[in-house]
């Protein structure tokens, strides 16, 4: 089985980086290509409400619990330790043309970093981190910087890097 190309929307906090990602995602359904996201929370969170059904079945030791609806499927798995984007792809993504990741800075994989001064007085990427390009301010030489309103351009940059064209 080929594997599933990640791309990593890096930056700091309020930077943009989930407005890009909502962005992204319908430019490349036009095209025709399916996504697959990932949000990384490095500090946690709670998904499921105490008292619910699922809740209770997690309280009572179930591993793995599964809501599943007609149009919506939801999986609570705990976890031993932070597993990679990487990791997460190979256990449940499928049937998908791309992988983007929101976060996840230390991967092996190709990066956007989404970059505004106002917000931060310097990019969080250097020279090693795979960036394929920057959105906003220019984070370096080099690296092509594209405006948050140029995604038609951004996609055709992401199509001949990382996939097959459609």
């Amino acid at each position: 089985m080929e594997e599933i190309p990640i791309l990593s929307i890096v930056g700091r906090s309020g930077s943009g980086k989930t407005t890009l990602i909502e962005k992204l995602i319908p430019e490349f359904r036009e095209r025709g290509y399916r996504v697959a996201t990932i949000k990384h929370v490095p500090h946690g969170f709670e998904a499921d409400r105490e008292g619910k059904d699922s809740w209770r079945h997690k309280q009572a030791g179930a591993r793995v619990t599964v809501l599943a609806s007609r149009d919506k499927i939801a999986l609570f798995e705990n976890a031993q330790r932070s597993y990679s984007a990487e990791e997460i792809r190979d256990r449940y993504i499928r049937d998908v043309d791309l992988v983007i990741s929101e976060g996840y800075k230390g991967n092996p994989y190709s990066k956007i970093e989404v970059f505004r001064s106002s917000v931060h007085p310097r990019p969080l990427c250097d020279e090693g981190d795979l960036l394929l390009a920057s959105v906003g301010e220019s984070v370096g030489e080099g690296i092509p910087c594209f405006r948050i309103d140029e995604i038609p351009e951004l996609v055709d940059l992401i199509v001949s890097r990382l996939l097959k064209k459609k």
